[in-house]
């Protein structure tokens, strides 16, 4: 049977589908057929495998039998083919191997009576297995041409296209450690600064929800986190009005989070619920979004300016460090500690006045203001003097000695 447009309906003329009423299992007498219809004695089936394999109470006929033996011994003799074939090439392949070995052996070496007469039983072993594999290949190829004329039956009408099982297990979430959360805000910003900052820069709702929706994968903490250390860059370059902008959009991504977290669902598909909320708020809602917008601005505020103090120290202290003189003190600090006379003297940059006010002090408390000038790099003597300090702390130590 086939159609004008080429196609060959024949396989469906003879398909072969079973009901089990002609003839039924011979141990099963047909008057307690249906007073057996859900029990059967394990005597009766025991020289039946199929029923080993067939849940519930299944009669089988005597051609189910037949016809499920005989599509064993073909499938089996397919099988075989195959394996036979399979054999055939692994020798083939090795016979070939020799006889190569047996030809280059020939050429090197001086023609034997007992060599030639290997290499001619290797050259017939070789033309034998090719002529069994061309054999076993032409009865594989009837074979399948065979398989395919078999009329259709339960077992071989459809075969299953695929097997799929889900089991809807909540998986099991894994807490990221702190350098792995600050990898992947690393990452994440480098990556999509630009977008995050024209985020941030946006006025209205709807142009906020739509540039959303166009980049969903904007709608995470590390955005909201982004657009917190924008605003501090703002309030640290003293440009308030963008800091304000950017905190609003800022109070925009965490409520979409928070309510995400409220839900228990992906914030990236709870977003526009925000837009339609926000559009339309009630008072206490909208109080809330300004009252959480008005505490993260004195936030940023204030880690602003505890970002500018540190940033402060920092600096003293390293132009404290390039002030440092050679004994390693600042001369700032020893200056103002001196006494009044002698800072006049280092103002005014006069020698005998310094020398005058340190001969009005106590030796020993004269050589300590002198020591501390000395290392801070306020007073630098010349070499003369070096001498005379170093003879001066000599004749100390001979002294007490």
């Amino acid at each position: 049977m086939s159609t004008g447009a080429g196609i060959d309906y024949s396989v469906w003329d003879h398909v072969y589908v079973s009901d089990d009423e002609d003839v039924v299992c011979p141990y099963v007498d047909t008057p307690s057929l249906f007073r057996m219809r859900h029990r059967v004695s394990s005597e009766t089936c025991s020289s039946r495998e199929v029923w080993s394999r067939i849940p519930g109470l299944v009669f089988t006929c005597r051609r189910d039998f037949a016809r499920l033996e005989r599509m064993a011994e073909f499938q089996q003799r397919g099988e075989d083919l195959e394996s036979n074939l399979a054999e055939c090439k692994r020798l083939l392949e090795e016979a070939q191997g020799q006889l190569k070995e047996l030809e280059e052996g020939r050429k090197e070496k001086e023609e034997d009576e007992e060599r030639e007469a290997e290499l001619k039983k290797v050259q017939a072993q070789v033309r034998k297995l090719k002529k069994d594999e061309k054999s076993f290949e032409k009865m594989i190829k009837e074979h399948r041409w065979e398989e395919k004329k078999l009329p259709w039956n339960v077992d071989n009408i459809s075969k299953e296209g695929f097997s799929k099982s889900v089991v809807n297990v909540k998986p099991v979430s894994t807490e990221e450690t702190e350098e792995e959360k600050v990898e992947k805000h690393t990452a994440f910003v480098m990556k999509y600064a630009k977008e995050i900052k024209y985020f941030g820069m946006l006025r209205r709702w709807d142009d906020s929800q739509k540039y959303l929706s166009d980049n969903p994968h904007l709608v995470c903490d590390e955005t909201a986190n982004y657009l917190v250390v924008i605003c501090i860059d703002f309030e640290i370059d003293e440009k308030h009005a963008l800091m304000e902008q950017v905190a609003h959009q800022a109070i925009v991504m965490q409520f979409i989070l928070d309510s995400a977290r409220t839900l228990k669902v992906d914030p990236r598909g709870c977003f526009r619920q925000f837009f339609s909320k926000i559009k339309t708020a009630d008072k206490p809602y909208q109080d809330a979004f300004d009252r959480e917008l008005e505490l993260l601005k004195e936030r940023i505020r204030s880690c602003a300016q505890t970002r500018m103090e540190s940033a402060m120290k920092e600096l003293e202290e390293e132009e404290r460090q390039k002030r440092l003189g050679p004994g390693g003190l600042d001369p700032v600090e020893v200056y103002e500690s001196l006494p009044k006379d002698l800072q006049k003297s280092f103002d005014e940059k006069n020698i005998q006045m310094l020398q005058e006010a340190i001969n009005k002090l106590d030796p020993e408390e004269g050589k300590y203001y002198l020591r501390m000038c000395i290392d801070s790099g306020l007073w630098v003597p010349d070499s003369e003097e070096d001498k005379d300090d170093d003879e001066d702390e000599d004749e100390e130590d001979a002294e007490k000695d």
